[in-house]
């Protein structure tokens, strides 16, 4: 699977939590490829649902969102979003644009959570970069917490 999503936007997600730590680049791409995973776990079950309702286009309640964010207010670019969206499914699908929104605003929430336990994880370590390693250690450390 390639990576979808440009580093930068990522990158602008991670500084938001680095509180005067530096970011490595495997950081950014890191997280960039974990986003992208998810983004297209979550259209492929949004897929599902729209096949349930006998659709072909993925609206913003099969994300299961009750309204739609600013698109302005958003760092993820919309048109990578919807690459990572259609990874998984197939192509007689269409996505809205506002599911397309949808899905943009709960992967950056997601990347968030996750940039602010790498953030948390470089400090632990005692180093001032947040490394790749520190995006990989949240997901093993997921596991234990599910």
């Amino acid at each position: 699977m390639s990576v979808e999503l440009p580093v930068a936007p990522v990158d602008d997600v991670i500084r938001r939590h680095a509180d005067g730590l530096r970011v490595s680049a495997e950081a950014g791409e890191e997280l960039a490829r974990r986003i992208q995973e998810e983004g297209a776990r979550r259209a492929a079950t949004a897929a599902e649902r729209a096949d349930g309702d006998g659709r072909k286009t993925l609206m913003a309640a099969d994300f299961a969102a009750r309204e739609v964010p600013d698109k302005d207010t958003l760092d993820l670019p919309i048109a990578p979003v919807d690459r990572v969206a259609r990874l998984d499914i197939d192509d007689r699908y269409r996505v809205s644009m506002d599911a397309r929104i949808v899905l943009a605003a709960e992967l950056e929430a997601y990347a968030e959570d996750i940039a602010a336990a790498a953030a948390f994880l470089a400090r632990h370590a005692g180093r001032r970069t947040i490394k790749g390693e520190d995006v990989e250690a949240y997901f093993q450390l997921q596991q234990y917490f599910e």
